[in-house]
């Protein structure tokens, strides 16, 4: 009689055992090991980053990052992780897609948007976005205009906008007369308004508020009035995400929003970017 039970109860261990081993291997690897941690494995966090001041920016002759963005996920791979950082050239167009199929950890910068968070999730704001107009006063079309966006959007009135960005689709569900040129960087999109190919200069609140300062004779910002896309500015991270790992980044950036250091970073890429023109 007991070697029957002892025989049953070695199958049922067996059982048990082959049973937990078929769960083990059907669980997806983020069960068992979170993001961070497979990241602290590989001891490299790869950031995803298109430049657009001050958020991020690339120096052209030694590529070097900097940008209040490219600071913060240097600060929290290095300080918080413990472990390299790798940042990863991409534009406005490829960064949700090379979040999805796993070109990088993180993307820098993201908008919050409901239809990006169809595809990617997003930690907490590092901060806030709004959509701004920069004119050139000297231009006869904006003689007498307000921030009223009907004064703007006008037959023959164009707007320059890098192509792909949050301030793209916000300009192109508000404009119904004015015409829309997309461009793919920066840099054309003011040389656009510079050389009154374009009539308004459409970029984040901050940016033009940069460019603004550094250029007072010629250029005026306007905000316009309803807001357009005001928005949390966040880490875009892979939508699979545990809710616990995403705690670890939401801590690291309301901590460091509520110390002013944010504000600090904002400050000094917002220096660099004045000292070079």
């Amino acid at each position: 009689m007991v070697s029957v039970r002892l025989s049953h109860l070695k199958k049922f261990s067996c059982c048990l055992a082959l049973g937990g081993a078929l769960l083990a291997s059907s669980l997806p690897a983020s069960a068992a090991v979170g993001f961070w941690q497979s990241i602290q494995q590989k001891g490299v966090l790869r950031c995803g980053a298109a430049t657009a001041a001050p958020y991020v920016m690339r120096d052209a002759k030694t590529g070097q990052y900097s940008g209040y963005f490219a600071e913060l996920c240097r600060d929290f791979g290095e300080n918080v992780l413990k472990v390299k950082v790798q940042f990863v050239d991409a534009n406005w167009d490829t960064l949700v897609a090379g979040l999805q199929s796993d070109k990088w950890d993180m993307a820098l910068g993201l908008n919050q948007t409901p239809e990006r968070a169809l595809a990617v999730a997003f930690s907490a704001p590092a901060q806030d976005y709004q959509v701004s107009f920069l004119i050139n006063k000297q231009n006869p079309k904006m003689e007498g205009v307000t921030n009223k966006l009907a004064d703007l959007d006008k037959p023959g009135v164009t707007f320059a906008v890098m192509s792909g960005t949050s301030q793209d689709k916000a300009v192109t569900a508000a404009i119904k007369k004015g015409t829309i040129m997309r461009l793919p960087g920066n840099d054309e999109t003011r040389l656009a308004l510079m050389a009154r190919r374009a009539d308004v200069l459409v970029d984040a609140s901050d940016t033009n508020h940069l460019f603004a300062l550094a250029n007072p004779d010629w250029a005026k910002e306007i905000l316009p009035v309803p807001a357009l896309a005001k928005q949390g500015v966040s880490f875009g991270l892979p939508r699979s995400i545990t809710e616990a790992d995403r705690d670890v980044i939401d801590i690291y950036l309301t901590q460091r929003r509520a110390t002013g250091e944010i504000d600090q970073l904002v400050n000094k890429a917002s220096m660099e970017v004045n000292a070079a023109k």
